[in-house]
């Protein structure tokens, strides 16, 4: 009699914020003169193409958040930060994009460096702009970060 070998089941890659809820992290990040620094994202961004950020990214496993967000400034950005503040906990769901996302967003200013793009396909320009004229468009959870910073007392918390 023969017997036949089962196939071995193939476990399909997961990916983070589109086939398991995925926890990222941002910053505001202000320099010495209380500008924030931004990010436009670029064609190969893992969503929203085009729209200016406060930059961020996934949380990898065993990662502590505050270490995942110095971490993304400094692969992305050539920059070193240090966290001074939380603002907040979001929802960032893009249904259009089928991704799911909770994003803890701190406050931080910039210790060390001069920004550069790291990732040319993942971001088009950067800058620093005053927090009460910010470029267009916002991505979702920048324009959800943003209102928070300014309905909050945060005065100081940056540096000013």
């Amino acid at each position: 009699m023969i017997q036949e070998r089962p196939e071995a089941h193939v476990v399909p890659e997961v990916e983070p914020g589109r086939h398991c809820v995925g926890v990222g992290v941002g910053a505001l990040v202000f320099d010495g003169d209380g500008r924030v620094f931004m990010a436009r994202r670029g064609a190969e961004a893992r969503n929203e193409p085009g729209t200016w950020e406060f930059p961020g990214g996934g949380v990898d496993f065993g990662e502590r958040l505050e270490d995942a967000i110095r971490r993304e400034y400094r692969e992305e950005y050539g920059i070193g930060i240090a966290v001074t503040g939380f603002l907040g906990v979001f929802d960032h769901i893009l249904p259009a994009e089928r991704q799911h996302w909770v994003s803890v967003t701190y406050l931080a200013r910039h210790t060390e460096g001069v920004p550069e793009i790291h990732e040319p396909r993942k971001c088009t320009a950067i800058g620093w702009f005053d927090p009460g004229a910010l470029p267009e468009p916002l991505s979702q959870i920048s324009r959800e970060n943003a209102a928070r910073f300014r309905a909050a007392d945060f005065r100081g918390a940056h540096g000013r």
